[in-house]
């Protein structure tokens, strides 16, 4: 008994150390992960941020400004076939200053307003481009707003990962997250996805919450609908994201009881939330979907999504859906066979699928995978109905990424059961996470290995930034543009018209209307567009026709105007060395003759990249250049 009574005192001492060396542990970890957390928040958007880089987050973020200005949900940013639904709705000309927008969803540009208005964005001229500043200042405004939502979204996947399974694995999805580089790529590019993201992410924590709740037998209805709510608002940031709540949908009627409930009250709760936004589309464009409704056709017999937006007369040149189902077919075979990259290189994720075979013994965790298997189908039909493209690495309708950490998650556990049943494992104590530092570094090799040469770049411009060039120059848009548009000293609003209206926006604060599809649709929004007292002030070109595409392909989605979009290449290709004045072939084109008189005077804004061609000649201003 003495014995006992004298070893008592030790053993408590050396449990109380074990257990400070495990906090100890864990702070040293959660400090590591911060730093690293802060280290790439900061480099993303410093040295390494180049401006944004989608006409989706350009578009979104000059509506925003709109929004933050008092006037509403309008866009300088105007397509050829929203101007024709509005009219046909309006039965007359409708004014292309304070212009509606149909196509993007409300959320993402409510919060960016609010926003630049804090920060005094809204005001005409603020935050302007430094002298040698190549980088639009505003941009990183934006870009901050979808990073936070990322590093939020961090967060809260660290809190659903360890209600399903353990802090061990949140923990090692948080840290996948954090070296996934798509997830950073999307975080700059100022793209809603970040913020779907956290929406999505929270309203898996609800939904789990209630699988939880009603394992125990107890109400689910409450946290459900919270779920349902924040699926909702997802809807609300983009609108492709319906798809994964008619997923949820399903599930929650199957799942909660008392049986459809929940389902009708989420659908319910859908219905008055997009209400409005339907409504005001419906008196706008004539259709309650709006002008977004037709990316439905993106891919299909009319051609891709430019081709699309840029007609301006569907009764003369009407839509069709042949061959829909072999495009649903092909881009669901795309799907599967590059589900990794759009799962963000997570080599956990995939694994998901996997692991459904497995019988995880908490029924809440064996159900609640069902309810994402369900969603992401339905995520993955929209995506194959309204186009997704492997080209594109920040493509606007990419939404598998949501997924990714939670598919990973399961990934990890199913990879740790498998693991620990191995021989070699148990008798070796120090490999019992070895499968969790190979599925991290694995992962997060591209961007590792990519990173230093990102960062010896970035440093390199670090005083005047490296702008998306090509084909975006914001101190050209920003400065330039604005200039050449004046007609010494007239207040009059005017247009340019471009082939990257969403660029000249943003950066240059001007009405710009996209390069219509042919030359009696431009001649016509022309002449409505003077009647209507903001006439064109020029055509602006750029390499957002030319950039990245085969030469067949951009004279089959410019057509007639495939002369002008070529002359700047023509030009430089026929210039001597040392010399200027190449030949051009715009002004050689009998198609185009009548618009080339109207715009005979060409400015090349940075070589022949990037061309403005102006009603007259410009004796000041940046480089003139003549055909």
């Amino acid at each position: 008994m003495a014995s006992e009574v004298r070893q008592a005192p030790r053993s408590y001492p050396m449990s109380s150390i074990q257990s400070s060396q495990f906090e100890t542990a864990v702070m040293i970890r959660r400090i590591l992960f911060f730093l690293v957390l802060i280290s790439f928040t900061l480099l993303h958007l410093l040295p390494l941020f180049r401006g944004l880089s989608s006409p989706q987050a350009m578009e979104q973020a000059q509506i925003a400004r709109q929004i933050a200005r008092g006037e509403g949900f309008t866009t300088k940013f105007i397509r050829p076939l929203a101007y024709y639904e509005a009219e046909k709705a309006n039965q007359g000309t409708v004014p292309f200053s304070g212009f509606k927008d149909t196509y993007q969803s409300p959320l993402n540009p409510l919060i960016l307003s609010a926003v630049i208005k804090m920060v005094g964005g809204e005001k005409e001229g603020a935050w302007p481009m430094g002298k040698n500043e190549l980088v639009y200042p505003l941009d990183r405004v934006i870009a901050l707003v979808s990073t936070l939502f990322f590093l939020m979204a961090i967060g809260v996947t660290y809190l659903l990962v360890s209600r399903i399974f353990d802090a061990k694995i949140a923990g090692v999805t948080a840290v996948l997250m954090l070296l996934c580089d798509l997830f950073w790529q999307f975080s700059a590019s100022g793209m809603p996805q970040m913020l779907l993201l956290l929406l999505f992410t929270c309203g898996l924590y609800f939904t789990y919450r209630a699988v939880e709740a009603t394992e125990d037998g107890r109400m689910a209805f409450g946290p459900a609908l919270l779920g349902a709510a924040f699926f909702v608002l997802m809807v609300l940031a983009h609108w492709i994201t319906v798809w994964i709540f008619l997923g949820y949908l399903i599930y929650a009627a199957i799942a909660f009881k008392p049986r459809g409930v929940v389902a009708l009250s989420a659908l319910a709760l859908l219905a008055i939330v997009i209400a409005f936004p339907l409504i005001r589309a419906a008196n706008v464009s004539g259709q309650p979907f709006g002008t977004g409704f037709y990316v439905l056709y993106n891919g299909l017999a009319s051609g891709s999504e430019s081709s699309i937006m840029r007609n301006h007369d569907l009764e003369s040149e009407p839509l069709t859906l042949d061959g829909m189902l072999l495009k649903i077919f092909s881009t669901t075979l795309l799907q599967a066979s590059d589900l990794l990259p759009f799962l963000g290189g997570i080599l956990a994720a995939p694994v998901f699928f996997i692991a459904l075979l497995h019988p995880f013994k908490r029924p809440s965790i064996a159900k609640f995978r069902w309810a994402i298997v369900l969603m992401w189908f339905f995520a993955a039909l929209g995506m194959s109905v309204f186009g997704i493209d492997r080209d594109v690495a920040l493509h606007p309708n990419q939404i598998h990424m949501l997924f990714a950490p939670v598919m990973a998650a399961y990934g990890l556990a199913f990879i740790s059961i498998l693991w620990s049943r191995l021989d070699v494992v148990s008798s070796t104590p120090f490999l019992r996470n070895a499968h969790y530092f190979a599925v991290i570094i694995l992962s997060s090799a591209p961007m590792v290995l990519s990173l230093p040469l990102k960062v010896k770049i970035g440093m390199a411009f670090r005083e005047r930034g490296l702008p998306q060039w090509p084909p975006y120059l914001p101190s050209v848009l920003h400065t330039d543009v604005p200039k050449l548009m004046a007609d010494r000293g007239d207040t009059t609003e005017r247009i340019v018209v471009s082939d990257q209206p969403w660029a000249v926006a943003w950066y240059s604060d001007k009405l710009s209307l996209w390069l219509p599809k042919t030359k009696r649709g431009f001649e016509k929004l022309e002449d409505n567009a003077a009647s209507l007292g903001t006439p064109f002030a020029g055509i602006l070109i750029s390499p957002s026709s030319t950039y990245d595409l085969p030469a067949p392909v951009v004279r089959n989605q410019f057509g007639e105007f495939a002369s002008l979009v070529f002359n700047g290449l023509a030009v430089d290709a026929t210039t001597a060395p040392g010399r200027q004045g190449g030949m051009g072939i715009f002004d050689k084109d009998p198609k185009m003759a009548e618009i080339q008189r109207r715009y005979p005077y060409p400015t090349a804004l940075y070589s022949t990249d990037l061309i403005y061609y102006g009603e007259r000649r410009r004796d000041s201003g940046p480089g003139n250049q003549s055909n």
